[in-house]
Order: C-alpha cells, then sequence, then structure tokens
C-alpha cells in the first residue's frame, strides 16, 4: 500500500515538538472525561455538524453521509465545543471510527471552537484499512473553556458514509512515551563485512573525547584496537556519536564483535557468503508477490497458498476486469503480474521502475568487469520456471511484463497504445487478507502518460535481453513499446488523479519529462534509430542535474535513463558525457556519505525522511555502484558497499531493514498475507524483504500515535500496522536486489 501522499509533516511535526516540551500533569491527577456524550446510546447531542451533512444515531453511533465535491478538509464537519482544557495536563485523544468506501483521510483535531480557531493537536487517520480503533496522547499548551474536539471529513472527490463512537478526551492521564529498544550503543553491520572491503560502526555516546575500541573474535580473544572519531551530534537522529574504522582488520570469520566505552555490539561476520545468499533471496521475494497462480509450498515452504484473482469465489479475479465507471466500455484480462505491496493491488507505474531495475540488475551484470550473470541464471531463484535455459531473473520479470502487456488500451478503442494506470479492488480491505479471499470487485482505472511511457520503457528494455532466448517474446514486446511511445507522444499530458485512492494508491505524478527521457533512453539502446538518439540528445532531462538527495524511484524516473545509457554498450553521441555526469552525481553521494556519522549517502532537505527511504539510500548507493562500474575507482565501491551497513544495522535504531538478516530485524512488514503478527497462522515477510524504513511524515495512525515529533531515522516502527513506514513493496526491493548483487560480485 505505499504510496507517494501529500507531506503532512510540517504543521504536524512542530506541533508535536512544541507540546512534547510542555511540562506533564501533576502525579496523581485525576483522570476526567471532557467529552460528553462520546458513546452515542441514545442521542447525537451535544455534537453538531455542518450544514451539508446528513448525520443521525445508527447502531449506537453517530454517522453522516459526506457530500462530494468539498475543496477542503474542513468543509465538512462533526464537532463539540466548550471542551475545557488545562495548560500543561496530558490527555488521551481516542474514538472508533469507519468509513464507507474504505481509505478516506479524516482530520481529527482538538483545538479552539472560536476565533482564531487555533489547533492544538491534530490526527489523520486512513479510516478502515489497518483497523477503526485510534487512541493518542497530547500535552495542552493552554488554559480554555472554549475547546473543540472535532472531525474534519471534506476534500472527498466522491460522497462516503463516516461513522464514530467511543469518542473520549480523557484528561490527567500519564503522557505515553514510545522508546524503541535499540540495544547496544556501537550500532554495526549485523550481517557482514567483505574482508577486503571497508568496515565502519557508529558509537552512540555522551563522549566528546576519542574512546577506545576492540575488535574480538568468536571466542572473545581481541584482534584490534583503536580509538573512535568523535563526530559531534548527528542531525538525522539526534544523538552524540563517534565513529569507529577497522577496515585494516581482513580475516574471514564469524560471530565477530566490536566494543567500546563498555557496550558490545551485536555479532556480525566477516566474510561474502550473506550476500551471495541475499542476492538470491531478494530476487526470491518476488515469486511470492506473483498473482493470478498458486505459490508452490515446496519450492517456498511455509508460503504457499492458492492462485489469487482467478475468479474463484468469493475473489472476482483478474480475468475480464471492467473500468471505473465512465473510464472505458471495455474489459481486460489483466491476469498475472506482481501484487504491488501489501495490499492486492497491481499498479503499472511502480511495476515499470521494478520491472526495469531487476532487468538492470541483470544487464549489469553482462556489460561490468565484476558482473556474474550466471549467479542470476537457469535454476538459480527455484522458481517454476527453473530448468527452461532461460535466466531465472529474467523468468521473474517476465510474470510482470506479460501483466504490464496487458495494461495496454487496445487497438480501436479511445487512448489506444496508451496503458491504464493502475487495477486494483472497489474498496479498501483490510488485515489479513489471503490473495484468493478477497472478495471486492476489481477495476481498471484510466490510462495515463506515466504509466504509458513505463510500458514503453520496460518492453523496449526486454526486447534486448530476452531475443537471445525468445525472439518471438522480444519482437512483441518491442512492439508494445512503439506503439506506447507513439500513444504517449499523441498524449502527452494525460495524469492520474491525485484523489484517486479509494481501494488502492492514486501515484499521482504531473512531471514525465523524465519518462519520455527514459522510454527514449531504452527504445535507443535497443534499436539504435535516429528518431530515439535525436530525442534523448534533444530532451532538457540528458544534460540535467538528475541526482538529487532524494535519489530516483517510481515518479523520478530519469536516472533510470541516465544509467542505462552509460552502462550499455551504444555508439550514443556524447556518451562519455553521459558517464561523466554519473561519476559527478556519485562524487555528491560519496561527499554525503563521508559527512555522515552513521556513513550513508543520503541526507535529505531539512532531515525529511522520505517515504520507503531505504530504497532511497540503496538507489543512491546504485549511482556509486555504477561509477565503480564506469571508472574502477575503489572509492565508489567502498561508498556503495559502506551503504549496505545501514541497512543492515548501522543505524540510528540499531536494526536490519531486510527480513532474516541480522540479529535483530524487520519482520512485521505491512501485509495483508504475510501478518503472522495478526494471525499466528500466516507467515511473516519472506527472508530478503525489504522494509520502507525512516518516513518523517507518519500518515498512519500508530505511527502518528508512538512516533510524533520523531526525529529522521527514529521515524520508524516495526508494526504490521505502520504502513506509512513499514511497509514491503516491489520497487523497494528491486533496490535492494540490485545491490545485494552488486556486493555479492565483489569477491
Amino acid at each position: 500500500m505505499k504510496r507517494r501522499r501529500t507531506a503532512l509533516l510540517s504543521l504536524t511535526a512542530l506541533l508535536a515538538t512544541a507540546l512534547a516540551a510542555l511540562p506533564a500533569a501533576p502525579a496523581g491527577a485525576d483522570e476526567t472525561e471532557q467529552v460528553r456524550n462520546g458513546g452515542f446510546d441514545t442521542t447525537t447531542e451535544p455534537w453538531w455538524t455542518t450544514g451539508n451533512l446528513t448525520a443521525g444515531l445508527s447502531d449506537g453511533r453517530l454517522c453522516a453521509d459526506v457530500p462530494g465535491g468539498t475543496a477542503n478538509r474542513w468543509d465538512a464537519a462533526v464537532g463539540q465545543n466548550d471542551i475545557a482544557l488545562v495548560k500543561g495536563e496530558s490527555y488521551r485523544f481516542s474514538f472508533s471510527a469507519t468509513g464507507s468506501p474504505a481509505g478516506h483521510v479524516v482530520r481529527a483535531i482538538v483545538g479552539l471552537s472560536v476565533a482564531p480557531y487555533d489547533t492544538y493537536y491534530e490526527v489523520t487517520p486512513q479510516l478502515s484499512v489497518s483497523g477503526d480503533r485510534y487512541s493518542y496522547t497530547f500535552t495542552s499548551p493552554v488554559d480554555t473553556a472554549r475547546g473543540q474536539v472535532g472531525f474534519q471529513l471534506g476534500g472527498s472527490a466522491d460522497p462516503w458514509r463516516f461513522c464514530m463512537d467511543d469518542v473520549s478526551l480523557l484528561g490527567g492521564v500519564p503522557p505515553e512515551q514510545y522508546e524503541p529498544d535499540t540495544g547496544p550503543r556501537v550500532r554495526v553491520n549485523q550481517v557482514a563485512y567483505l574482508p577486503a572491503g571497508p568496515k565502519n560502526a557508529t558509537l552512540v555516546t555522551d563522549a566528546t573525547a576519542r574512546l577506545p575500541w576492540q575488535l574480538k573474535d568468536a571466542g572473545g580473544a581481541v584482534v584490534a584496537r583503536g580509538s573512535t572519531v568523535p563526530r559531534g551530534v548527528d542531525v538525522s537522529s539526534g544523538q552524540n556519536v563517534h565513529s569507529i574504522d577497522f577496515g585494516a582488520y581482513r580475516t574471514r570469520g564469524t560471530g565477530f564483535t566490536l566494543v567500546a566505552d563498555g557496550q558490545t555490539s551485536r555479532p556480525f561476520d566477516i566474510d561474502a557468503s550473506a550476500y551471495q545468499r541475499l542476492r538470491l533471496d531478494a530476487a526470491k521475494y518476488y515469486y511470492t508477490q506473483r498473482s493470478g497462480t498458486p505459490i508452490r509450498d515446496d519450492l517456498r515452504p511455509g508460503y504457499g497458498r492458492p492462485a489469487g484473482h482467478l475468479g474463484v469465489a468469493p475473489n472476482q479475479g483478474d480475468k475480464d476486469v471492467p473500468c471505473r465507471p465512465g473510464v472505458c466500455d471495455y474489459t481486460l484480462d489483466v491476469t498475472g503480474g506482481w501484487y504491488d505491496a501489501g495490499d492486492h493491488g497491481k499498479y503499472v507505474v511502480n511495476g515499470g521502475i521494478s520491472t526495469w531495475e531487476l532487468l538492470s540488475t541483470y544487464e549489469r551484470a553482462l556489460h561490468t568487469r565484476t558482473g556474474q550473470a550466471d549467479r542470476l541464471g537457469d535454476g538459480t531463484l527455484n522458481i517454476p520456471e527453473s530448468g527452461n535455459k532461460v535466466p531465472d531473473l529474467l523468468d521473474e520479470a517476465r510474470w510482470e511484463l506479460e501483466f504490464l502487456l496487458r495494461m495496454q488500451v487496445p487497438e480501436g478503442e479511445p487512448l489506444a497504445g496508451m496503458a491504464h494506470h493502475k487495477i486494483h479492488d472497489e474498496q479498501w480491505t483490510g488485515l489479513p487478507l489471503m490473495p484468493h479471499d478477497d472478495p471486492q470487485k476489481r477495476e481498471l482505472h484510466p490510462p495515463t502518460t506515466a504509466a504509458t511511457l513505463n510500458l514503453a520503457a520496460t518492453a523496449a528494455q526486454a526486447a534486448r535481453l530476452y531475443k537471445p532466448y525468445d525472439k518471438a517474446f522480444a519482437a512483441k514486446t518491442l512492439a508494445a513499446a512503439r506503439t506506447a511511445w507513439a500513444a504517449a507522444l499523441a498524449h502527452p499530458e494525460v495524469y492520474a488523479d491525485p484523489n484517486d485512492g479509494i481501494g488502492g494508491g492514486a501515484y499521482p505524478d504531473t512531471t514525465v519529462t523524465d519518462e519520455f527521457y527514459w522510454a527514449a533512453a531504452e527504445l535507443y539502446l535497443t534499436t539504435r534509430e535516429k528518431e530515439f538518439e535525436r530525442y534523448v540528445a534533444n530532451s532538457p532531462v540528458h544534460t540535467a542535474d538528475i541526482f538529487g538527495p532524494l535519489g530516483f524511484d517510481w515518479a523520478r524516473t530519469a536516472a533510470a535513463g541516465r544509467l542505462d545509457l552509460a552502462l550499455v554498450p551504444s555508439g550514443l553521441p556524447g556518451r562519455d558525457k553521459v558517464r561523466a555526469s554519473v561519476v559527478k552525481g556519485a562524487d555528491r553521494y560519496l561527499a554525503t556519505l563521508k559527512a555522515h556519522p552513521y556513513g550513508l549517502p543520503y541526507a535529505p532537505d531539512g532531515n525529511v525522511y522520505d517515504w520507503g527511504s531505504s530504497h532511497q539510500v540503496l538507489n543512491n548507493a546504485v549511482v556509486l555502484a555504477t561509477a565503480y562500474d564506469i571508472t574502477g575507482a575503489t572509492k565508489y565501491r567502498d561508498g556503495a558497499l559502506q551503504t549496505m551497513d545501514y541497512i543492515l544495522g548501522r543505524n540510528a535504531l540499531n536494526i536490519s531493514y531486510v527480513t532474516g538478516y541480522g540479529e535483530v530485524n524487520a519482520h512485521n512488514q505491512h501485509s495483508r498475507w504475510y501478518a503472522r503478527q495478526l494471525d499466528p497462522k500466516q507467515p511473516n515477510p519472506p527472508a530478503g524483504t525489504l522494509a520502507g524504513g525512516p518516513n518523517s511524515s507518519i500518515q498512519d495512525p500508530l505511527a502518528q500515535e508512538k512516533l510524533r515529533g520523531c526525529v529522521g531515522q527514529f521515524c520508524y516502527i516495526d508494526d504490521i500496522r505502520s504502513w506509512s513506514t513499514n511497509e514491503h513493496t516491489i520497487n523497494w526491493n528491486a533496490a535492494l536486489t540490485r545491490m545485494a548483487a552488486f556486493v555479492a560480485d565483489q569477491v
């Protein structure tokens, strides 16, 4: 359910920081309910509604029919005035709420009922997605008898129904503070360092002077020693830290620990074998994401399940999917593909960048000095296609490619040749829910230019990679790419509706010059035709500075074209300048990494960690790895390797963001069918699954409850309910696959 949503951070985080600094209520204060009639047993009094709502009692709840077409949240609201607040007192704000259809976002506030209508506390839960009970604590910054509890419901294009119950504002409660267990203050890569690679760690300490450190082997013997380097306060975590460099030690072994300031790190290896496993596990993730086919338990023990979305009751399936009303009058067979994330949706824009990164993982192995394409060859992933004499990574990517081709508008229809943006359930579903048990109606959503160019780019790339194994399929993908390219040129400004987020994410993107550049680059590399060469050369993206702090992702795809133009051999005029631009971008990331006390090439503006920051960190490392492939300079290789340390445990939370790797690792990612935290009969995500990682905007209710006021790296919680910090997605795992393969090649 990973989505780029409008950032909610600035006001909320600043408010939370201010509130957290206020004194708590006196010890022993009585708990006092401030809300009157929060249970709605017999009446809705004294609650008020705006005049455009039809509200009343329904099964002991207050329910309101909310009109569509309102512009602002406050254009439709339910509330109660004359709430008394005491400055410095802590309150628990709790309520039950549901929305139909599911997925609507509500702004729940405690504020002032008269001008200037100040807001003292606010949360924005997305209803009926991960439960319907919400609870938060905050401290009032004012004394007032004119307070208000309000639920702002406007801003939806379509009408919907809101119901609430058990609304409470309880004063005198002790303030809740979530304190993550970060373990020992010596933070290391909990998996492995390469014997001939960099070895760095971070010590969290109040000390300002150098401290001694010791490296111990599994038997406790000291095998290396040195002194820490004080780094001051790390802005990404708010911690005072020192750096430790033990790269001079190169002896292989397992069970090492690092000791400093009276703390012993979690254990780690000095060996390359873990990355050989991770290269495969990260890619094996995709098999259990497959839609439209049974997942065989003999191939993935513990993960076997029936085929999802083939029309077997109660499932309505993807074989004959209609458009949303008013979009088209045909149906498409859009079976297959990968489920995008922890929900059952399938999205062309996210499927495109994911497929590209998997295909580029294989293509990089074909064209670089350290590439080992055979390590991703036939039989390596243990999938149903293993043994067909086609590299398994190409077989897995083809499962998604076939789906992407099915999303193309048929010939003779309006917008023929374009690609539908997405297909998913009519309404949001809850957790847990296996794919074959999903009862929702499935719908195609309108075609977009961005989706069409994702199809053009990946299909063109596929044409050159599959040609040695299946000439007919290669010809089919190239034809589809050409058709999509022509359709995008004819319809260059068809964008996804940013409000189309019910039942699945909106994935809005109104800047597609990067997608045009990427598609033209892939078409050129495959065909070498002048039309595409000229388009690449004339695109403003071709010479733009595209390697920004956040890196690349589904909405920023220029790097996909630039990296492939740099790595895939061609006769492109000015190719040396393309390669130089990648090296220049890598230099910037390397400078960021060297300046960062935790050693990562990621320092977003304002320390605002983005949704899926873990994969953005990895994609910045991909640029470093590509610079090494271009130049052979060890500094870029070492920077790429060092980035993996952050992902695998050398971070403020002392957690590996990869399931099954590291002594403490993320394993409760938001998912409807890897939901062991909610249902012990279900598994955790498979080994090699990447968690989204810190997200400063903390959009989900659990994160808003636990992480309010968090700083950078601390905006993460390993809980299935935290879809904004802890989901898994196909594009995030593609970045992990790419980097795990690169590291595994460096032996």
